[in-house]
Parts: C-alpha cells; sequence; structure tokens
C-alpha cells in the first residue's frame, strides 16, 4: 500500500511550456488524477512534492485542489536547498509561495541556500527513503531532469518494497485523444 507517494516530473522548460494556459498542462493534470483518485481510495495519506515548476507545481494545484474532495490527503514539500525560487520571475515566485502556503509540511533537505548539484541527489535519497513509491511522468525517448529520479528509485526498488508508477508520452497522448473525443461530443 503506498501511503506516501513522491510525485515528479519534467520541469516546464523541458517539455516546451512556458504557459499554464498551454493544453499540455490540462493532460498532465488529467493523467496524476487519474492515478491519485485511485491511491487515495486505497489509503494514501501523503504526497511528496520538491516544488520544482512545472509537473511538480502542476502536481500541487491538484491536489489542492483534491483536498476539496478528501480533506485527509496532505502534501509536503520538501526542497534540495533553501530559497529555491530566489532566481525564479515574480509570477513564478508567486504561484510556488502559494502552493508553499498551503501546504501541510515544507522543510529543505540541506538547510543552507544553493551550494551545488549535491543537494539534489540528497534530496532525491531523502524523498525516496521517507516515502512508498513514485509516480512520474517521464518517457525513456526524452531524457530530461527526471531521469535521475527514476533511476534512484528504480535502484532503490530492487532492495525495498518500492512502487514506481510511469507516465509517458503515450499516456499523455492517450489522454489528449480521449479529452478531445469528450469535447467534440458533446
Amino acid at each position: 500500500m503506498i501511503k506516501r507517494l513522491v510525485i515528479t516530473g519534467y520541469k516546464q522548460h523541458e517539455i516546451g511550456v512556458f504557459d499554464d494556459k498551454h493544453p499540455g498542462v490540462g493532460y498532465i493534470k488529467k493523467a496524476l488524477e487519474n492515478h491519485l483518485i485511485q491511491l487515495i481510495e486505497d489509503g494514501l495519506e501523503w504526497v511528496i512534492l520538491s516544488g520544482q515548476l512545472g509537473v511538480e507545481t502542476w502536481a500541487a494545484e491538484l491536489v489542492i485542489e483534491l483536498k476539496e474532495t478528501y480533506p485527509e490527503l496532505k502534501y509536503a514539500i520538501i526542497t534540495p536547498f533553501l530559497e529555491q525560487e530566489k532566481n525564479w520571475n515574480d509570477t513564478k515566485k508567486e504561484k510556488y509561495q502559494m502552493i508553499c502556503a498551503k501546504a501541510d509540511f515544507q522543510t529543505s533537505v540541506t538547510k543552507k541556500p544553493y551550494e551545488g548539484a549535491s543537494q539534489f541527489i540528497e534530496k532525491n535519497k531523502f524523498i525516496i527513503r521517507n516515502s512508498d513509491g513514485l509516480l512520474i511522468i517521464y518517457d525513456e525517448e526524452n531524457e530530461g531532469s527526471p531521469k535521475f529520479m527514476k533511476e534512484l528509485a528504480l535502484k532503490y526498488a530492487e532492495r525495498h518494497d518500492y512502487h514506481i508508477i510511469s507516465i509517458s508520452a503515450d499516456d499523455l497522448q492517450m489522454i489528449a485523444e480521449e479529452e478531445q473525443q469528450n469535447n467534440w461530443s458533446e
């Protein structure tokens, strides 16, 4: 049973989404929602995010919406370092601060500002060790930052009861086609 789930995936720029009005954002949220509702009904208690822009912020927005129906659901923002949003533009900072303000728990793994890539590695190790599963939007044919989390999770799963749920580009395409068909038939 998955009680604590990490959600991660691509950053916005890695998939060419520079605006939340992009139709792909809705398809990503729908794919996440399809899995999350089943997991919640099976006993999911916590969603763990590191607050990165892209899939993780969209997941946080979705969890905030789902909490209206499932008030027992909680989410944590666990960043690799302090002031993660320091160099982001004001719009992105505002969204991040709203997501953090609504989180049930927030901390930084290293308790220091950015010093180097090792902080990302430590964050990945920490959140995998402190969760039961990973829900990841990642496609092997389109490498990006989620690759490192997936590799670490696979390695961890070899020795522990750890669940990995992948959402691929094909899965997202199927959701896009279903949504378009539903909108067309209305």
